[in-house]
């Protein structure tokens, strides 16, 4: 059996190299541009279709939220790679006399999560092609029908530019096929749970892993509440709060909280204070205080409700709890893949950074906070003293730390976590990570060369 997979991962393996090097060799930065376009486009044509497969096949998330994330993603990234230099000397600086010369890095194999089956195969797909590379995916077993529609329509769009088919392909969705293609292609992308990451990074291959979100969000004293709030809860929700960048835990300024509270109330959220109803919303989540209940990752809020056994209002958005303590014997202080949230209130705005701090040290670690402030030493303060990779300030989170038009972040599905996470990068994944450079350094005989004096004056 391990032999047939292994012949079989070293056919697809051999299409690709030899699909990769006839797009190295005859496509131009134009050509290959074209390509990484229409790659996006056919998800932007196509969101609605997509999105309907993703919530069947799942069970998990909201239509609109992914037909809104296919047009989205789509969008921003193309937007962000068309004009970039990919091919050939991509920076000359004359200053210096360095030339940059991108090359392929070859294969890319793919590690796609059932919590996000269209943007990331198509995410991946426009970063490894604007490098000349070929990819090969290797889908959740529960998203396997969607992720192999979705390679034959990429292939299709291949063959329409006269690219060839082969720089996109699937493998079963199995361990063994998965282990092996690691072991076998050039580079690694693992975006999902924490053991395909840990297998990336055990392959032997130059990998890009992702670490587990659990997004902290601060508020500051002196905001407009009535803004901050509505953003918030459109993180929380967003897709049935599936994605890793979504906003987890709250933190009020104590004198403002019942305030702030009563603002998430008119925003059809149900808010529950009560030792007895949190708890009950603790078991439905974390059974026996353990791992995250299957019964109610990506489900709507009255599902959620149902399972912990409370009755909620037919229009509620979002559930919120105020949280029974902040160490690491509550188990709301982590990843919470459902629209609920957590709340608690704080003294100083050192004391809410800490608590953000030590509830990333138990999950999340490296990933992303969230802050809504308008004092920019408080800003400040919060990027030097939390262990993320990224600050999302004054916008939604989930929407925002992988890149918006409203913000200077890389557009992306892969957010890397630093080596908190156990990561290879902190910052989000780009199409310049797939691709090598060599350095051409020109002599200098004009140089303008230091003194020992001037050196070590």
């Amino acid at each position: 059996m391990e032999q047939d997979v292994n012949k079989t991962i070293e056919t697809i393996i051999e299409k690709a190299k030899v699909a990769q090097k006839e797009f190295e060799t005859n496509f131009s930065q134009e050509k290959v541009d074209e390509v990484v376009r229409a790659i996006g486009k056919v998800v932007y044509d196509n969101a609605e279709e997509l999105a309907k497969r993703a919530v069947e096949e799942s069970g998990m998330g909201v239509y609109a939220d992914k037909v809104a994330k296919n047009q989205g993603k789509s969008r921003i990234i193309w937007n962000s790679l068309k004009g970039k230099k990919s091919i050939g000397v991509i920076e000359e600086n004359k200053e210096t006399g360095i030339l940059k010369v991108a090359k392929a890095k070859g294969v890319v194999a793919a590690i796609i999560p059932a919590t996000n089956p269209v943007v990331t195969p198509m995410c991946n797909g426009m970063f490894a092609l604007k490098g000349q590379n070929a990819i090969v995916l290797s889908p959740s077993r529960r998203v396997a029908k969607l992720t192999a529609y979705l390679v034959e329509v990429f292939r299709k769009v291949l063959k329409d530019h006269g690219a060839p088919e082969d720089l996109f392909q699937i493998i079963e969705p199995t361990r063994e096929a998965t282990n092996a293609l690691l072991k076998s292609a050039d580079v690694v992308v693992a975006t999902g749970g924490s053991s395909m990451v840990k297998a990336a990074y055990s392959s032997g291959k130059p990998a890009y892993g992702v670490g587990p979100g659990n997004v902290q969000t601060i508020v500051d004293r002196d905001i407009n509440y009535e803004e901050a709030v509505p953003k918030i809860i459109a993180g929380r929700i967003f897709d049935n709060g599936i994605i890793c960048s979504g906003e987890q835990s709250i933190f009020i300024p104590r004198e403002n909280y019942d305030e702030v509270i009563d603002i998430f109330k008119k925003n059809q959220v149900y808010y529950a204070d009560s030792a007895e109803e949190v708890g009950k919303f603790a078991e439905a989540i974390f059974p026996d205080g353990g791992a995250m209940n299957r019964e109610v990752i990506g489900q709507s809020v009255q599902t959620v409700a149902k399972v912990a056994g409370v009755s909620v209002p037919e229009d509620t958005k979002m559930i919120l709890l105020k949280a029974r303590s902040l160490d690491h014997s509550e188990p709301l202080c982590k990843e919470k893949m459902c629209p609920v949230m957590i709340a608690a209130p704080y003294d100083t705005f050192e004391e809410a950074v800490d608590y953000a701090q030590k509830n990333l040290e138990w999950e999340g670690i490296g990933h992303s906070a969230a802050l809504h402030s308008d004092n920019m030493d408080h800003i400040k303060y919060a990027g030097e003293h939390l262990s993320i990779s990224r600050l999302v300030v004054n916008q939604t989170s989930s929407t925002g730390a992988g890149g918006s038009l409203y913000n200077g972040f890389s557009p992306t599905t892969t957010l890397g976590c630093g080596s908190w996470g156990n990561n290879s990068i902190s910052e989000n994944l780009n199409y310049t990570h797939l691709i090598n450079i060599s350095q051409i350094g020109l002599f200098n005989k004009d140089a303008k060369v230091p003194t020992d004096e001037e050196i070590w004056g």
